[in-house]
């Protein structure tokens, strides 16, 4: 190697497996090589790749930043480098693994672009045949003593993740967003391992991150057996592409995570459709070449037309089921329409309880009507509409619909999807806006709900806001906090609670009819 790379002036590297065979053979120029895909040889769930990297340095100099990354990046299970004398013979060995004992120099950010400060040990000889090192013992020690660091749990199948939020938003907005991303991949039972919030003053178009913060960040994540990165901020379809193309994790945004929710909650064939057509509505734009997004498609749809690609017939299938899951959602919202047609010749009024997820909008309506619907302590627990009736004195009776959760920035294909859904809310004779009192954030959590209502064009309809798990504040509080919002104070776990609330209800609904009524007799 290090006569060839003499003679043609260029370095040259080897990528070798642990059976000890070549896998690829790599010519670069006087100052570097580049590294090809490894799709063969994928990280996976693994401390290390299971190869090990060796080039040559022509004039003989120390591992480079570069150096160091790619071995922290690409997770090899050493790189090497030759260097290289004048006459092409080896001037000395120089070798680079991540060190299992060294997290504490890395952590603390010491040496920034140093060895020690990524978390790297190199050992060197000026002789190679100098250099001892049982490969197979190496390797073994290594990935052992990184299981031990990590505190790495095998049996634990869930997507392990790092949480990225940055933005240029004050710092108290992006803790209590990171704060609610937290909830969401709790939610999606993946297990988070770390959080990174950033506020910079430009956010850069390429990664969101400078490319070097990025690359740390990424760095961290491997070094943690992170299997995810999460962004609290909608990612464009090329800021996917390039934060993937640095490294092998999986890269989602908040929308994709709710998305994500979405479909495991939903449980409704009204659901599922929904739930499908918002996901393919988002992967529809981000289609960017790789062919395999959509390939589970395949079935029942059109073959493959002359001279498309992969792409082509990726984005056509797509479009092709968007229009196949738009005709059966109309089809079940006519179904829907029937439903409710009956309900207003009867002249039964409709309550709609809205509101934040988890405010507890299931729980409200399981007490009030002695129901059993799914009740969960997660955002979105439940997704389907659950309709219940409720009897009140003088033979009158409502029926109650619980409606999904809101949050804010959802998706703008998710509302999109379940319009037809929400649409019902237009033939709520009252909103029942429910909010969790407990929760420091409610306030902008009610502004959330209300601007999802007034894009719904609901904003005339008639409310009343709710402030649930009241028990959870000292009584004075909850009160004074109701009184001052004008809203009534209830825990949906006490019927004792609800006297209030079922009055309010029956003078918004009863009383200005009956009213009404008397005067004009």
């Amino acid at each position: 190697m290090t006569a060839l790379s003499a003679q043609l002036g260029r370095q040259i590297g080897v990528l070798i497996n642990r059976q000890g065979g070549v896998t690829h053979v790599i010519s670069g120029d006087a100052r570097g090589i580049i590294i090809p895909a490894l799709d063969d040889h994928p990280l996976g769930r693994r401390a290390l790749r299971g190869l090990r990297l060796i080039h040559t340095h022509l004039k003989n100099e120390d591992l480079s930043r570069d150096d160091f990354t790619d071995l922290a990046l690409l997770r090899f299970d050493l790189l090497a480098v030759l260097g290289v004398s004048a006459d092409g013979e080896p001037a000395g060995i120089k070798v680079a693994y991540i060190n299992p004992g060294n997290r504490n120099a890395q952590d603390a950010g010491e040496g920034k672009g140093t060895a020690a400060g990524m978390g790297i040990e190199v050992i060197s000889s000026r002789d190679i045949s100098r250099l001892r090192l049982d490969f197979a013992d190496f390797i073994k020690g290594l990935e052992s003593g990184l299981a031990r660091r990590e505190g790495f749990d095998q049996s634990d199948r869930r997507e392990r993740a790092i949480l990225l939020s940055v933005s240029s938003r004050p710092r108290y907005d992006l803790d209590e967003s990171m704060d609610e991303l937290k909830e969401l991949a709790h939610s999606a039972d993946v297990a988070v391992l770390d959080t990174v919030i950033q506020r910079v003053k430009e956010i850069n178009p390429k990664y969101l991150l400078g490319e070097g913060k990025i690359k740390d960040v990424v760095i961290s994540a491997l070094d943690r057996r992170a299997t995810l990165l999460i962004f609290d901020q909608e990612l464009s379809p090329s800021q996917v592409k390039s934060i993937s193309g640095l490294t092998e994790l999986k890269v989602i945004d908040r929308s994709q995570l709710i998305l994500d929710i979405f479909a495991r909650r939903a449980h409704s064939r009204e659901g599922k459709v929904q739930v499908e057509l918002a996901q393919l509505r988002y992967r529809l734009s981000r289609l960017t070449g790789k062919g395999t997004a959509m390939s589970r498609l395949m079935g029942g749809i059109g073959g493959r037309g002359p001279g498309e690609t992969k792409l082509e017939v990726d984005r056509r299938r797509a479009r092709d089921r968007i229009h196949l899951l738009e005709r059966e959602l109309a089809t079940l919202a006519e179904a829907r329409r029937q439903r409710k047609q009956r309900r207003v010749e009867r002249g039964v009024p409709v309550v709609s309880i809205v509101g934040y997820t988890n405010a507890g909008k299931s729980t409200l309506l399981n007490a009030l009507t002695n129901s059993d619907t799914h009740v969960e302590a997660r955002m979105f627990a439940t997704l389907d509409t659950a309709s219940r009736r409720l009897r009140f004195p003088k033979e009158r009776e409502i029926i109650i619909t619980d409606t999904i959760g809101f949050i804010r920035d959802l998706p703008k294909d998710l509302v999109a999807a379940f319009k037809s859904t929400l649409e019902e809310l237009e033939d709520a004779t009252l909103i029942l806006h429910l909010v969790d009192i407990s929760n420091p954030q409610f306030p902008h959590q009610i502004e959330s709900v209300l601007n999802i209502i007034d894009d719904l064009g609901l904003s005339g309809k008639p409310r009343l806001l709710v402030f649930n798990k009241a028990d959870r504040l000292p009584l004075i509080e909850a009160v004074a906090t109701a009184t001052r919002y004008g809203a009534v104070a209830v825990s949906a776990l006490d019927k004792g609670s609800f006297g209030p609330l079922l009055t309010a209800i029956q003078s918004r609904i009863w009383d200005g009819k009956e009213k009404a009524q008397e005067v004009r007799v």
